[in-house]
């Protein structure tokens, strides 16, 4: 039996991986000559670029929180403070999507939308105001049922064009239709019918048909 003891060779371990480390600051944002962003932190004038997550934009004048990961890499990660007056811009780089899980609520003194084109997709509207105004070029409205309910209603149009299949209308008061020309055409049977029926022809009246009966 052999009494030499076989020798395995040493394995070396492999060095722990380490995490890119970044050093914190807090300064002044301005600008330099070509109108790049540059952070005033002590003696340090950095370079520096917004993170992703900050979303409010950074102004120059601002009271900024950076990290620096490398001597020319420098996130603007916070803006702590800004100058009042200075207007607060929310920006992204690119599309953006707010999903939260439970309501979403605005409440703000005047809200202002400007947008290419504004799309809405809701299985409800609820829309309540003391005033409104719409302004536009073309306006259209489609649906399967449309209500108008109120105390006033006033139309001014150059042309008014209608077409129904059925058409019925009830006044409780006076319905009265001024024009300097007025047809009516039935195709089958017209009919006016009141207790008390008045025509009145400052020049003539004139009747035609096939036969005309009276009484």
């Amino acid at each position: 039996m052999n009494n030499e003891t076989s020798k395995r060779p040493a394995t070396r371990r492999r060095p722990a991986a380490k995490a890119i480390t970044g050093e914190w600051c807090v300064g002044i944002l301005g600008t330099d000559a070509v109108g790049a962003q540059v952070v005033a932190s002590g003696g340090l004038r950095l370079r520096a670029q917004r993170a992703a997550s900050c979303l409010l934009e950074p102004a120059a004048g601002d009271s900024v929180a950076c990290l620096r990961i490398a001597p020319d890499e420098v996130w603007i990660m916070a803006v702590l403070q800004r100058e009042e007056g200075t207007i607060n811009v929310l920006g992204c780089g690119g599309d953006l999507t707010i999903a939260p899980a439970g309501a979403l609520e605005l409440q703000a003194a005047r809200v202002g939308l400007k947008a290419g084109t504004l799309e809405v997709a809701t299985q409800k509207t609820t829309l309540a105001t003391d005033t409104a105004d719409v302004v536009g070029r073309q306006f259209t409205l489609a649906g399967t049922t449309v209500k108008l309910v109120g105390s006033v209603l006033s139309t001014v149009m150059d042309r008014v064009q209608h077409f129904s299949r059925h058409y019925l209308r009830t006044t409780d008061g006076i319905d009265r239709v001024a024009a300097t020309h007025v047809e009516v055409e039935a195709k089958q049977l017209m009919r006016l019918e009141g207790e008390h029926a008045l025509v009145n022809g400052r020049e003539l009246i004139k009747a035609r048909g096939a036969q005309i009966h009276f009484g």
